[in-house]
């Protein structure tokens, strides 16, 4: 009878194979998110190599790098081999990777469509477990002016403070809003709620010549603008 092979640990590898070797001579784009993931984890288990861990991590959120960042440190060690101080790598690596997508957004100051408020949202709240609900302040040639949190939590009329966005329209001077929430749930179909509170904010800003110009429902994958559904 023939005995289960015993994998190879990564030291015994070919320098090719090594993703630390890999990344060194070939370069970080050639690696597979696996041996990333290996090189931040550093050792798997006795009966799999480091790279055999991330790939079953990875494959446990269907391969994809967003879901892995929403798993908590608990979550995370719960696969035999990874424990605090790993998964906290993980966490870590992960978080710094979405502030960088952040810093890179904020190239966009002026706000041609649903799509530019969106891409400068995303990295705010798109990977939230709870709501938050955000304004970005426009000028009448559509540059942000300011953008600020309004709410954590959810949308309702009781953590809405119009006559709070309302101040600070007039304190800031701008004339146009773009409403944002998002829905950790994953949908983008908007809530009675959602609709109702839009339009309180539409209506409190036409007695001041404010225009809310949109409201967008952001998720991990996709957006909803009321604009651009013609239901603003």
């Amino acid at each position: 009878m023939q005995e289960n092979p015993i994998p190879f640990s990564i030291k015994h590898w070919s320098d090719d194979d090594r993703p630390r070797e890999k990344l060194v001579q070939k370069g970080r784009s050639v690696l597979s998110d696996a041996e990333l993931i290996a090189i931040l984890i550093g050792s798997g288990s006795k009966s799999e190599s480091a790279v055999e861990l991330s790939k079953k991590i990875l494959a446990s959120v269907d391969n994809n790098l967003n879901e892995l960042g929403r798993l908590s440190i608990n979550q995370l060690m719960q696969f035999k081999g990874i424990g605090e101080a790993k998964a906290v790598s993980i966490a870590a690596a992960l978080e710094i990777g979405r502030r960088r997508r952040g810093e890179g957004e904020t190239k966009i100051k002026k706000i041609g469509s649903s799509r530019d408020a969106y891409e400068l949202l995303f990295p705010l709240m798109g990977d939230l477990e709870h709501e938050e609900f955000w304004i970005l302040f426009l000028n009448n040639a559509n540059k942000i002016m300011h953008k600020s949190q309004l709410s954590k939590g959810g949308i309702t009329g009781t953590l809405v403070d119009i006559r709070l966005i309302m101040k600070q329209t007039l304190e800031l001077g701008a004339v146009g809003l773009i409403l944002a929430h998002n829905h950790p749930s994953g949908t983008l179909v908007p809530s009675n709620a959602d609709k109702e509170i839009t339009q309180k904010i539409k209506k409190a800003g036409e007695a001041l010549d404010i225009k809310v110009l949109d409201h967008l429902i952001i998720t991990q994958h996709d957006y909803f603008s009321f604009a651009d559904g013609q239901i603003l």
